[in-house]
């Protein structure tokens, strides 16, 4: 078996992996991407938040990103049984990025894989890890080659897991842990969706409560070429898929939904719905001697904030600086350096997710009176800006948001 080595080796070529890498390129290092499929490939999440795009700006990508004509984000709107409120990211509490996109993420995906190459990242498709040693001075990989079906392996300074839902590292490692989440499932799909109602903003992703089950919602996030994406989420005993067609079941709820199904009246379903159950996942513990889990290879909550793909890119920037101290030479602590700033973030977005599925988020962000200045600090939040400590709704995510559901509940 040939052996080979590596600066840096990342798994996975997602936007964590991507971001990591280029990253560390501009640092000098030599990192090279191990993706397990070819791209451009589909994935899920395409609604990004205001926070990534400095992620982005840090990796040196952000004119490529808005040179590549995807749908502007500018907020979000939040609707139930009649009642409608609207988040615009420029009334946000704290500075930064007003806006972003929502992306198809085979083409996002591949733009950003194709810009590190272009910084001179080695990336390397179809390459499957499928054995993971550290017990040694060096990290050792075995990787197959999913064409040849030949094997080799990979010694490097240090390992990044970005691999997404695959999660490499937490399967090879025995990382896992459960999430504490109920089991819920996503059915997707992408449609043409001819929408005529001239008061529907494209600039909003839709995020709508079913008129009768309060934790099952939709999202509808739009495209720049007239297409979006749709689905619906709730408990899998509710939705009952596999044992149901995804198909069926999205236009079964679909319909129950008066206000989505008169906006879609004209909508052409014409691409397969997918569906995915037990997304929820966490781990064990986020780095160890060698690596570093990225992204949702280390822990993902749930699509309804859209918060995947910032926390991914959160983490790869955390990492990356980490990194480059610890091969510099400098002595660190990835307890205290990664893994608790980068948690600090995921436990407001938690907190946010446990409030919207009991209903608690949902009576604030459709609360008709709220103080300009409250929801300026809730819309940091929806915007991504959950390690700005001077929101009070980081700093003391739990109490705050749980006294703010009691004053919007008051008769």
């Amino acid at each position: 078996m040939r052996a080979e080595k590596g600066n840096i080796v990342i798994i996975g070529a997602g936007p964590a992996g991507s971001i990591a890498a280029a990253l560390l390129n501009n640092k000098g290092y030599r990192a090279v991407i191990l993706e397990r499929d070819a791209f451009p490939r589909f994935s899920i999440g395409e609604s990004l938040l205001p926070q990534c795009m400095e992620f982005i700006e840090q990796a040196g990508m952000l004119d490529a990103v808005r040179n590549a004509g995807f749908q502007l984000k500018d907020g979000a709107a939040f609707l139930f049984q009649g009642k409608h409120c609207e988040f615009w990211f420029a009334d946000k509490f704290t500075s930064g990025f007003d806006s972003t996109y929502q992306v198809q993420r085979d083409r996002f995906d591949a733009l950003l894989a194709a810009e590190a190459q272009r910084m001179g990242v080695d990336i390397r498709w179809r390459q499957e890890v499928v054995e993971a040693d550290f017990s040694g001075e060096q990290p050792v990989l075995t990787v197959k080659d999913r064409d040849s079906e030949d094997r080799y392996r990979m010694t490097a300074d240090f390992v990044l897991d970005a691999s997404g839902f695959g999660r490499v590292l937490p399967r090879l490692l025995d990382l896992e842990k459960p999430s504490g989440f109920p089991v819920r499932q996503a059915v997707f799909t992408h449609i043409e969706d001819r929408i005529d109602d001239p008061r529907y903003d494209r600039n909003k992703i839709r995020i709508i409560v079913h008129p009768e089950l309060t934790d099952v919602w939709y999202w509808l996030i739009p495209f720049s070429n007239g297409r979006c994406s749709l689905g619906v989420v709730g408990e899998a005993k509710i939705l009952k898929v596999p044992e149901r067609d995804p198909q069926a079941v999205l236009k079964q709820f679909v319909d129950a939904e008066p206000g989505l199904s008169a906006l879609l009246h004209n909508a052409v379903f014409d691409t397969p719905v997918n569906s995915i159950g037990g997304y929820s996942a966490n781990v064990k513990r986020l780095h160890g001697k060698g690596y570093a889990l990225l992204g949702n290879a280390g822990e993902f909550l749930d699509p309804v904030f859209s918060s995947g793909v910032t926390i991914a890119m959160k983490s790869a920037s955390l990492a990356a600086e980490v990194v480059d101290r610890q091969l510099g030479g400098i002595a660190v602590d990835w307890q205290k350096e990664f893994a608790e700033p980068l948690q600090k973030g995921v436990d407001t977005f938690r907190a946010f997710v446990s409030s919207w599925y009991d209903g608690g988020l949902q009576d604030v962000v459709l609360y008709q009176q709220q103080q300009p200045n409250i929801k300026a600090m809730i819309c940091s939040i929806l915007a991504g800006y959950v390690w700005d400590e001077n929101n009070p709704y980081v700093k003391n995510s739990e109490p705050r948001l749980k006294t703010l559901v009691e004053l919007c509940r008051e008769p």
